[in-house]
């Protein structure tokens, strides 16, 4: 099971394609400690009972710079011996604290590199973010144990950087990366800055043509470069402005997501829609009858963005293949 915890809102960034570019006038909530605490419990049973891992994985905004993250990930691994894992802008990685918090709590690291020093510190708003983010991995690399913290690098792909994303790869090896993972620039969150660096079709084409033998040459390096062809596919689908539907995408199944609010759901795009308060899952009982809830609630009044999903989970973003 892997549940995904959007724990805050807050970001000390600027990137144009994103929700929570710390220039926008919005809302900046962050989860509650007890309703983590709480719901950690359920997944402690839940490993227990079934004896399958659960991994749970803060997003944000920005988690790293959320003030109880690393009390509680301590707390968490200690009394539920939960999995945990974040995805990060990378902004406080050159901290020696910060690494030690990480290689001490965590089993897997995503950061978020989008191209070169030039290109990624224009992007994100943050002059030096490059190099910082840089000297940080190639740290936790070389001080992490051998069977210890996962390394993973994601990619925001746009026509920008599109081209220069195999030897982004080759650089990201470099520095000691284990996966790369890799998004296509959703226009959702930003549909200002969509229109001008949206991925197009020959764009898609050219990613799928090269996928296979840059996975190969990155393989030689022990490195995986996830994304299966449905993944691909979906990429491609969304370039077209073609619609793609998933009929029953397994709710709750393997899945899970929660955002600062608290709001559990299939996926983060449905929050609003199909959204449980966490509080109300106290027990296994609550939690497995999760699946059965978020499809009846899909038949009374379906999702609309479920008439194309854009959960990349949904489309085997962590293949292989």
């Amino acid at each position: 099971m892997i549940v995904l915890w959007r724990i805050t809102e807050r970001c000390d960034l600027a990137c144009g394609f994103c929700a929570y570019d710390r220039r926008l006038r919005r809302t900046r909530h962050d989860a509650d400690v007890g309703s983590i605490r709480r719901f950690a419990a359920v997944l402690g049973a839940l490993q227990r009972r079934t004896g399958e891992r659960v991994l749970l994985s803060w997003l944000g905004g920005e988690p790293l710079r959320w003030t109880p993250l690393f009390a509680l990930c301590e707390e968490l691994r200690r009394d539920h011996a939960l999995s945990l894992s974040l995805t990060t802008n990378g902004s406080t990685l050159d901290r020696a604290t910060v690494r030690a918090a990480i290689l001490a709590n965590l089993s897997e690291l995503t950061v978020s590199v989008d191209g070169f020093a030039e290109f990624h510190d224009r992007t994100r708003g943050r002059a030096g973010l490059w190099q910082r983010i840089r000297d940080g991995v190639v740290a936790l690399a070389r001080d992490r144990d051998p069977s210890g913290l996962r390394l993973r690098a994601n990619v925001v792909l746009m026509r920008d950087n599109l081209e220069d994303f195999p030897a982004l790869c080759a650089e990201l090896a470099d520095w000691g990366i284990d996966e790369i993972t890799f998004n296509a620039l959703g226009g959702r969150d930003r549909p200002e800055f969509h229109p001008a660096h949206r991925l197009r079709t020959d764009d898609t084409r050219r990613l799928a043509e090269g996928v296979a033998p840059l996975r190969d040459r990155l393989a030689l390096r022990g490195v995986r470069l996830c994304g299966g062809q449905s993944y691909l596919s979906r990429i491609h689908a969304a370039a077209e402005g073609r619609a793609l539907s998933v009929g029953d995408c397994a709710p709750a199944e393997r899945f899970l997501f929660v955002d600062e609010q608290g709001r559990l759901a299939p996926c983060s795009f449905t929050c609003g829609d199909y959204g449980v308060h966490v509080d109300e899952v106290q027990t296994l009982e609550d939690l497995f009858a999760l699946p059965g809830r978020f499809r009846a609630a899909r038949t009374r009044a379906p999702a609309p963005t479920c008439g194309d999903c854009p959960s990349n989970h949904v489309f085997a973003k962590f293949a292989s293949r």
